[in-house]
């Protein structure tokens, strides 16, 4: 019996050094396994930029996206996707908030210019908005904040024509035109036929500053592709973009006018599994 109680005793002692040699960073994301998911309770943000003519090309016929069908000729470049709490590690989801993850109407339309998928702003606040700790008003009118700091090479502003490009010189172009930028802390995300670009991920503090990756945004992870194929865009309205590679609001809602279709689905949502697959 002391023999027994002796190794209890040790094996005790053994696990709290090895808990106090453990780096910070390391104690968190343990912390974080026992209740995870906490609204407000995350390390930083992924800004998520998609590039809307991959996101077009891969829709069927029969399939309506306001954002690939304007009737006044008009298309987009980067769209803003969305604006993910993220783990050091890791990352939360759908997390709880004491009530309905509903987006109000007058929220959606405020975002509709910058994120043109009514389905993807619904969906993007329930699985990453409920994360953030902030009401979906607060939530978006950070994430088109943060959005529009963002200057777009002038290359992707309106390309008529198929580009070819390294991940390598796409992130230099972005750290060129964003100077508050370091290559740490943007990485860009490609796949599918010939590594069509994805989107591109910059890493922002809670309060929406600059700031290092983690481990989620592993740029060999992301993107294996020497080089990407980045289809066009090929806008016949390129006169209403802003001074830094942005759409304009629209001046009327009928530019926004929408076929009676009932396709509702969002643009493809994150890569939940890729993510812990690799964890």
């Amino acid at each position: 019996m002391p023999v027994l109680r002796f190794v209890l005793c040790l094996a005790m002692t053994l696990a709290s050094v090895a808990l106090m040699s453990m780096p910070a960073s390391a104690q968190r994301y343990d912390d974080r396994q026992r209740g995870r998911n906490v609204a407000g309770d995350f390390d930083y943000y992924a800004l998520v930029l998609s590039w809307s003519p991959t996101h077009c090309a891969t829709l069927t016929r029969d399939r309506y996206e306001p954002q690939c069908h304007r009737r006044d000729g008009r298309r987009y470049n980067f769209v803003l996707h969305g604006l993910w709490p993220q783990y050091e590690r890791g990352f939360p989801g759908e997390c709880r908030i004491g009530r309905r993850p509903f987006v109000p109407n007058d929220v959606i339309d405020d975002v509709m210019d910058v994120m043109p998928s009514k389905p993807l702003i619904i969906h993007e606040y329930r699985k990453h908005g409920t994360c953030s700790g902030l009401t979906p008003s607060k939530y978006y009118e950070l994430s088109e904040r943060l959005f529009r700091t963002i200057k777009i090479p002038r290359r992707y502003v309106n390309p008529y024509e198929v580009q070819s490009v390294s991940p390598e010189t796409l992130i230099s172009e972005f750290l060129r035109e964003n100077p508050q930028l370091r290559r740490d802390m943007i990485v860009v995300s490609c796949g599918g036929s010939r590594g069509r670009l994805k989107d591109v991920r910059i890493c922002l503090t809670p309060d929406g500053k600059p700031r290092r990756c983690g481990k989620n945004e592993n740029q060999r992870r992301l993107c294996r592709s020497p080089k990407m194929y980045v289809p066009p865009v090929r806008s016949s309205a390129s006169a209403r973009t802003d001074g830094v590679g942005h759409n304009k609001r629209p001046e009327t809602r009928q530019d926004n006018a929408r076929p009676p279709r009932r396709d509702r689905n969002p643009l493809p949502g994150p890569d939940m599994d890729r993510y812990r697959d690799s964890l």
